[in-house]
């Protein structure tokens, strides 16, 4: 009964040891993760720390053909917004993170739940002395494939509008 016990607990054991190693980087995508996660949300609570967490030069792309910004510029297209105290609210549903061997540059993507319907968007940030910062997000609406002739055509005819006037 013992040496039953005993290979038991042996066999359990050697199972433990031959299970794969866990990802080396999988606490630095946590804080990566958490850094992205207060960067939503400090947008949903107008909060100006979301404007401090983008690099000086940090360029932001929305879902617009003109909205292509460098952080003080979305900054200051964003002020009426947070001067109401919400401005917009994303919450990853899924992301996807990357980094170089070094860990200093972080790259992402991730579908997100918004005001605007399910988003997509990529990001690339960099490690500094002090933390992370976002030097460049594009965010895009996510348009399912059955229906992107109606969307490519409603754009088209929005457009002719435009130029009309």
């Amino acid at each position: 009964m013992k040496k039953t016990l005993l290979a038991c607990f042996l066999f359990i054991v050697s199972l433990g040891a031959s299970a794969q190693p866990s990802d080396p980087a999988a606490p630095y995508t946590k804080q990566i993760n958490a850094f992205i996660d207060e960067w939503h949300d400090d947008a949903a609570h107008a909060r100006p720390a979301y404007f401090d967490k983008m690099a000086k030069h940090g360029v932001y792309i929305g879902t617009d053909k003109t909205e292509l910004w460098n952080r003080d510029e979305f900054k200051a297209w964003a002020k009426r917004f947070f001067d109401k105290g919400s401005a917009w609210s994303f919450k990853a549903t899924r992301r996807n993170v990357y980094m170089s061997a070094d860990k200093k540059f972080i790259w992402f993507d991730e579908l997100l739940d918004t005001q605007m319907g399910v988003c997509q968007a990529s990001g690339v940030m960099r490690k500094t002395g002090t933390g992370f910062e976002i030097e460049h997000y594009q965010l895009s609406i996510a348009v399912p494939n059955p229906v992107a002739d109606q969307v490519t055509k409603t754009i088209k005819d929005f457009e002719a509008a435009a130029a009309a006037k």
